[in-house]
């Protein structure tokens, strides 16, 4: 991992569908879970993700290529502001089926280019690269949850 990247993958037992509709929900990874269903990524849109705990955040879907590419542009460590250039970074997810399993890859980048100091860069690759492992973990069991 280089400080403007975090890259994680996690194999589902789920199939390839299954996780895309998952994945597909803009914002999962860090908004409210009873936020999320019924929302489906369209190309262009723009949506705020709610968190409880960490504020709101604009997330806007940048590419959509179902069923295996997502990417999303949101602002993670500037909660609450309008989504810019140099306040957002770029998170791409690449759903490869396996058999009857997903293998789920995502890789956030643009983190070197943030505005502010080089405590805020540093710590929002530290947050993200924290929380990733997490959000997988929870993307991962909701998905094998409903596939069975």
């Amino acid at each position: 991992m280089s400080e403007d990247r975090i890259e994680r993958e996690t194999l589902i037992e789920a199939s390839l569908e299954r996780v895309w509709t998952l994945v597909a929900q803009p914002g999962f990874w860090v908004a409210d879970k009873a936020s999320l269903p019924g929302t489906v990524a369209r190309e262009g849109e723009s949506m705020i993700a709610k968190n409880a705990e960490h504020g709101d955040f604009p997330v806007r879907v940048e590419k959509v290529d179902p069923p295996t590419y997502l990417a999303y542009r949101w602002a993670p460590a500037f909660p609450g502001e309008e989504l810019r250039p140099d306040n957002s970074t770029l998170v791409e997810f690449t759903l490869t089926a396996e058999g009857a399993k997903t293998r789920l890859r995502v890789v956030e980048s643009g983190f070197a280019t943030l505005a502010g100091s080089e405590e805020l860069r540093r710590n929002a690759v530290r947050d993200n690269s924290g929380g990733w492992p997490l959000e997988l973990e929870a993307l991962k069991a909701r998905a094998e949850e409903s596939s069975v």
